[in-house]
């Protein structure tokens, strides 16, 4: 990362949070697509394959309830250096473990993230440390740039999918022992984000207000996250990782060609992420998360019944380029309709509704899967997204940011 790739007006800090979003983004993308065939692999049914997805984000939403409730009584480089060393431990973990119940557990208390966006403990940690290195526009640029970073190098690695096959084929590895070469891989990569986010400052030298509990803004904050809630749980229907399940299983295309659509679908979010900001700075950030959001939630439910491969992926990429313009606009919503002190907390209680709502989904979805139902998950998201879109544009097309 260059300086110019910051916002003018942004602190030096946020370039290593950019980069440490961009390292986990990549690994989150290639297990993503691997962790079904992974556990399929070992013998798991869909159910299970769902069963550990819930577990991976109903742990994180504990994790990052448990950063809001208590994280601001410790700096938050210390927290973020734990985090990177959990994220080692994780890799490890799925690479040497075979059995479900184990991995279970690791996968509630480990870093996983079985979807397109970030839901780990990193993320309330890096949103409060973002919203402090830059004001008004170049804040909201800074948060694109973060979810850019997050975006393209998850494609990145949704293309080294196919390594496993490569490696099995060309080098005379077994299918599983390349498998778990890859949560190595993801193990290694902890480690680095631990030796980048040892030089970041420490809260005191950045000149950041005292981290607080939630005060003035708890009406706003509690609104906005009963509502991401909704959006959640729909989101957390489709998870990258069911979505991979679903291609497998619907078109019975191979990990290579999945991997291909992740990468060409995060390729798509990049581009509509850079978009955003400019998008915000015309119509505002509210109705450029909402009318956004509802194109794309049509094109996944008209992709759930599409009758072939190519047209399912052809209008999957359709909702790809424009279904996360929301995420850059409502992390700076989130952080603008704050107060300064309140802005761990509020990543934090906006973080975890959605977290935990999106963990009921997974487990659902497998069960569809594995029943048959192969439209309907896709069909509920699309229906619960609309419906939140609308919800939010009602709540709060009066609410007037302070910033």
């Amino acid at each position: 990362m260059t300086p110019r790739l910051l916002p003018f007006g942004a602190a030096p800090q946020a370039r290593r949070l950019l980069l440490g979003r961009a390292l986990r983004a990549l690994v989150d993308g290639y297990v993503a697509v691997l962790l079904p065939m992974y556990l399929l692999a070992l013998g798991m049914s869909t159910w299970q394959v769902g069963l550990l997805s819930t577990a991976t984000l109903l742990g994180s939403a504990l994790a990052t309830l448990a950063v809001g409730a208590w994280g601001h009584r410790v700096d938050s480089r210390r927290l973020l250096l734990a985090a990177a060393l959990l994220m080692a431990a994780t890799g490890l973990a799925f690479a040497g473990l075979s059995a479900f119940w184990p991995l279970l557990l690791m996968a509630f208390v480990g870093t996983l993230n079985p979807g397109s966006g970030d839901v780990s403990v990193f993320l309330p940690l890096e949103h409060a440390r973002l919203a402090h290195a830059a004001q008004g526009e170049a804040r909201t640029a800074l948060f694109a740039r973060y979810s850019v970073a997050g975006a393209l190098f998850a494609a990145l690695g949704a293309l080294a999918a196919g390594l496993p096959d490569w490696l099995a084929t060309h080098a005379g590895i077994s299918p599983l022992a390349a498998l778990r070469g890859m949560f190595m891989l993801y193990a290694a990569v902890g480690f680095g984000v631990w030796l980048l986010y040892r030089h970041l400052p420490h809260a005191r030298e950045i000149a950041q207000p005292p981290p607080a509990p939630l005060g003035p803004s708890r009406r706003t904050v509690v609104k906005l996250a009963a509502l991401f809630s909704i959006d959640a749980f729909a989101g957390g229907l489709v998870v990258n990782t069911l979505l991979a399940l679903w291609l497998f299983q619907r078109f019975h295309l191979p990990p290579g060609v999945v991997g291909l659509f992740f990468f060409c679908a995060g390729l798509l979010a990049t581009a509509s992420l850079l978009a955003a900001p400019r998008m915000a700075r015309r119509v505002g950030l509210l109705n450029t998360m909402v009318f956004t959001h509802i194109p794309s939630s049509i094109f996944l439910m008209l992709a759930a019944l599409a009758p072939s491969a190519h047209l399912a992926l052809g209008l999957l990429l359709a909702r790809a380029a424009l279904s996360q313009m929301d995420v850059p606009t409502r992390n700076a919503y989130v952080m603008a309709a704050v107060t300064p002190p309140e802005r761990t907390a509020a990543a934090s209680f906006t973080a975890v509704p959605r977290n935990l709502a999106a963990a009921l989904g997974p487990t659902l979805a497998g069960a569809l899967l594995g029943s048959g139902w192969m439209a309907l998950p896709l069909l509920a998201c699309g229906v619960l997204k609309i419906g939140y879109d609308l919800a939010l544009l009602a709540a709060f097309h009066r609410f007037r940011l302070p910033q």
